[in-house]
C-alpha cells in the first residue's frame, strides 16, 4: 500500500484539510518508529541529577515518538521524517566544542562539559510552536542560557547573541544541497538570550537530546517559531549589531527576525490564528507570545509586534 508523505504536501495543507492525513501519518509514523525506539532504548543515555525547573506546563505531553520523529532539522534532510531516519549519518557527538567570541571579555572555546557542568540541569515542559501551525509539548532538559552564558563576560556592546549550527556537508545529506545558504544561523536579542526561560537543551524525555532534535546541543526558545531553535550548535558570538540569520535573509516576507508568536500577524500563506497539536485531530486559538505573555512581553514593551514581527 502506498502512503503518501506529509511531506508531499504543504503543512498548511495538511492541517487545514488534513485530518485524515494527519492520522495517516501519526499512524506511519508510530509504526516506522517503534522498532527504532525498541533499538536505540539500550543505548539512550538517561540524564542523572536533573531538578524540575521553574517554568513549565500541566498540559498532557507530546508522545515521545512524535517528538523524536516528526522533526524540521534541514541539516538531516528536508521531510519530516527525514531527521530521524538520517540520525545515524551523525558522527559521535562527543567530544563537541563550541567557540564562544565577539563581544566579550573571555572568548574561547570549550566542550560542551565544561560549559554546562557549573550549572544545575533543569527539566523544562515546554509548550513548542513550529510556523506551519502545528505544535507540541516537550520536556526539554538544559541549562538557562543567560547563566552559560554570563561565564564569558559579554561586555556592553553586546547586544544581540549569534548561533551557528554545524557544518559538514560531507556527512550531512541536505547540506549537500543548495536550498539553503550555510551553515545555519540564528541570533537573539541580548536580553531574549538572557531571560530565563531560554534554554540551551542536551537532553529530551529524560535522556541526551536526540541526534535528530538537535543534539547534542541546541537553543529552546518557547515564545518563539520553532525556527529560532539552532541545533548542533559549534559557535556562540555576541554581536553589537544585528546578524544575519538564516530564514530572515532568504524570506524576510514569511520568517521575521523576531519570530514571536503572536496569532493576529498572518504568515503570508495561512493564517496564525490557530494550531493543532500533533497528536491531536482539534484545533485551538494561538496564544500571544506561545503562552508565555506574562514573562516576555515586558521584553517588547514599545515595539510594534506587526512589524517587528
Amino acid at each position: 500500500m502506498l502512503i503518501r508523505r506529509s511531506s508531499d504536501i504543504r503543512e498548511f495543507e495538511v492541517t487545514d484539510h488534513g485530518l485524515y492525513l494527519g492520522r495517516r501519518k501519526l499512524l506511519a509514523l508510530g509504526a516506522a518508529a517503534l522498532a527504532a525506539a525498541v533499538a536505540s532504548k539500550a543505548a539512550a543515555a538517561p540524564l542523572t541529577g536533573v531538578i524540575e525547573g521553574p517554568f513549565g506546563t500541566s498540559e498532557p505531553l507530546t508522545s515521545k515518538i512524535a517528538a523524536t520523529h516528526y522533526n524540521n532539522f534541514t541539516e538531516l534532510g528536508f521531510h519530516k521524517d527525514d531527521p530521524a531516519e538520517n540520525a545515524d549519518r551523525f558522527p559521535p557527538l562527543r567530544p563537541w566544542t563550541v567557540e564562544i567570541g565577539g563581544e566579550c571579555a573571555k572568548p574561547g572555546r570549550i566542550g560542551i562539559e565544561d560549559l554546562i557542568r557549573p550549572h544545575a540541569l533543569e527539566e523544562r515542559i515546554y509548550r513548542m510552536r513550529c510556523v506551519e501551525t502545528w505544535s507540541m509539548v516537550v520536556p526539554w532538559i538544559g541549562v538557562p542560557l543567560g547563566d552559560a552564558l554570563r561565564q564569558f563576560e559579554p561586555t556592553s556592546r553586546a547586544k544581540f547573541v549569534e548561533f551557528t549550527s554545524v557544518h559538514a556537508p560531507n556527512i550531512l545529506p541536505g547540506q549537500k544541497t543548495d536550498l539553503l545558504p550555510w551553515p545555519y544561523v540564528e541570533a537573539l536579542r541580548i536580553d531574549e538570550a538572557m531571560h530565563p526561560l531560554t534554554l540551551l537543551a542536551v537532553g529530551l524525555y529524560g535522556e541526551d537530546l536526540p541526534v535528530q532534535n538537535g543534539a547534542p546541543l541546541r537553543l529552546v526558545v518557547p515564545w518563539k517559531y520553532g525556527f529560532k531553535g539552532a541545533k548542533s550548535i559549534v559557535r556562540i558570538r555576541f554581536t553589537e549589531t544585528r546578524p544575519h540569520t538564516t530564514w530572515n535573509d532568504l524570506q524576510p516576507d514569511e520568517y521575521g527576525f523576531y519570530a514571536n508568536v503572536n496569532p493576529a500577524v498572518d504568515h503570508v500563506r495561512w493564517s496564525q490564528a490557530n494550531e493543532r497539536r500533533i497528536g491531536e485531530f482539534r484545533r485551538r486559538p494561538t496564544l500571544p507570545f506561545n503562552g508565555y505573555a506574562d514573562q516576555v512581553a515586558g521584553l517588547y514593551a514599545g515595539q510594534d509586534l506587526r512589524r517587528d514581527f
